[in-house]
């Protein structure tokens, strides 16, 4: 029966230093609190070409 590869050790998803168990998945308190501000910060999104159809606040306040 074949054996299971070893697995990988997980890695930080921001700087690809070894995970800590206290800051799951991040390596550190910084690395947790980067990715906290970039979600603040709207650093993660999604772009989305769509035309205007009147419901969003920008589709009000056009200069006409």
């Amino acid at each position: 029966m074949p054996s299971k590869p070893a697995a990988r050790p997980r890695t930080c998803p921001l700087c690809g230093q070894p995970r800590a168990d206290e800051f799951k998945p991040f390596c550190s308190r910084g690395c947790r609190d980067r990715d906290l501000l970039n979600w603040f910060g709207e650093g993660y999104r999604v772009p989305v070409d769509q035309p205007a159809d009147g419901t969003a606040d920008e589709d009000y306040f056009t200069d006409e």
